[in-house]
């Protein structure tokens, strides 16, 4: 991997893996989903309990939850996943587009968990919501396309995207379905990310290229 040509998604990646091992290696993970983890009933006016001192500004969770992870594996698969379709994708988007492509996919994550249950307690922490948009980007932009031709009068094209948003969303539910259960995985939040990086990829790249 050529790191200079990858340097958002090289500093995406080492602030990401610095924060989540100084919480995990202190034992301050319980705290920080709190603290920082993106929480449905913040948005509908619940407030932290004292005890806590500091807590991020409810509109900005979507992104501070991607800094927090709860363990060594969480970490580990998020930043394999990151380093290798955002180092491809940079080279389509530029920096700037794989930038605003991560904090689009991590509001995406966080809008797709809100909806199904507003008043959910529990905190969504990880990065894989937003990883989840540089995947979709990734498989849009360099997937092999096996839609030669429309369905019920949608372009190949469209169609294409729509193969792409039905194989994560199987997956995703597979995922949340087996063993872990619904709870233990974001999957409302993985699938909201990758149906971002969808929507956003050629917009984010002829908005690179809008002067070539």
């Amino acid at each position: 991997m050529n790191w200079a040509a990858a340097r958002a998604t090289t500093a995406i990646a080492v602030v990401t893996a610095a924060v989540s091992l100084i919480l995990i290696l202190t034992g301050m993970v319980p705290d920080a989903a709190v603290a920082g983890g993106f929480i449905p009933l913040r948005f509908e006016g619940a407030v932290l309990p004292p005890d806590f001192g500091f807590a991020v500004p409810t509109l900005l969770t979507p992104l501070s939850a991607t800094l927090i992870h709860g363990g060594f594996a969480h970490i580990a698969f998020n930043l394999v996943m990151l380093v290798y379709c955002g180092a491809q994708t940079e080279r389509a988007l530029g920096p700037r587009g794989i930038a605003v492509l991560y904090v689009v996919g991590a509001y995406a994550a966080a809008m797709a968990q809100y909806f199904p249950d507003p008043a959910s307690p529990m905190p969504m922490i990880g990065a894989s919501g937003a990883i989840s948009a540089i995947v979709g980007a990734y498989a849009l932009l360099f997937g092999r396309r096996r839609a030669t031709k429309g369905i019920a009068g949608l372009s190949a094209e469209f169609t294409h995207v729509l193969w792409l948003a039905a194989g994560w969303i199987g997956i995703q539910l597979l995922l949340g379905y087996a063993g872990m259960g619904m709870g233990a995985i974001a999957v409302a939040a993985h699938i909201g990310g990758f149906i971002a990086g969808l929507v956003f990829a050629k917009p984010l790249l002829l908005w690179r290229y809008r002067n070539a």
